[in-house]
Parts: C-alpha cells; structure tokens; sequence
C-alpha cells in the first residue's frame, strides 16, 4: 500500500507541475483581451472633443493602441507608447502630432464596458503639465 500510496503522489505532483505551465499559457497573459477593441467618447479639460481609443494586443499579448481626437485646433490621430495595465487600470502616452516637442499622458480605469480617464500635456520628457483634463469613453 505505501507505494502505491507513493506513487499516486508522485503522479499527482508530476501533473501539477508539467500542467500548470500549459493552463497559465491558455488563458490572457496580461488580462488584455477583456479591453481589446474600440472605445468612443469624450474628451475636456482644455477644450472639448470626441475621444476615441482602439486597442489591441501584439503577438506576445502586450498592448498596443491609437487615439483618435477632435480638437478645436485640429483633428488627429496617434500611435499609443509604453502601454500597461494593472488589472483594469491602464496608462500610456503618445507623441502630440500638433505640437511636435510635447506628449500626452493618459491614464484609465476600466469598468463595466465603459472607462473614465485623465489626460496630460507635457513637454517631452518632463513633468511640469501644459494643459490636462479628462476623458470617458464606452465600448463600441
């Protein structure tokens, strides 16, 4: 009976550790998969605007994004940079396509099908804000 016993608890601890790797590779890596998809809404702080976010996951599963914004001073559209989540917190930034030497900051948080956000304009690379807001979008 002991190896029987013993050997029942080496299958067991074989299976658990050859099979945790595979189920811990099935499912999301980062929890991205739930935010994929494109996001409208708006926009305000200085000024107002439509605000809408697209994201996306590359073939590692890390996120990517674009923004699309309408402004008073004209309407653009960007590539996100440096993209994260933290459970259904996100932030990232991206170049300013109006004004070459500053980026904006964003910042989420994800509820429900919908998220609410602050944004931040800086020049490149430093902290002191030019103008900031927020912003609200739902899933489309």
């Amino acid at each position: 009976m002991p190896k029987r016993w013993l050997a029942l608890v080496s299958a067991f601890v074989v299976w658990t550790i050859c099979g945790a790797p595979a189920r811990a590779q099935s499912g999301p890596r980062s929890g991205v998969d739930k935010y994929v998809g494109t996001w409208a809404g708006t926009w305000d702080g200085a000024g107002s605007g439509d605000f809408e976010l697209t994201l996306d996951k590359t073939n590692d599963g890390g996120p990517v994004g674009r923004v699309a914004v309408t402004t008073e001073g004209g309407n653009y559209t960007a590539d996100l940079k440096a993209v994260a989540f933290d459970g259904n917190k996100m932030t990232a930034k991206y170049d300013f396509p109006l004004d070459t030497g500053s980026e904006v900051i964003i910042a989420a948080t994800f509820d429900n099908g919908s998220a609410k956000g602050t944004w931040s304009l800086r020049p490149k690379g430093q902290e002191a804000e030019l103008a900031a807001g927020s912003w609200t979008v739902t899933k489309k």
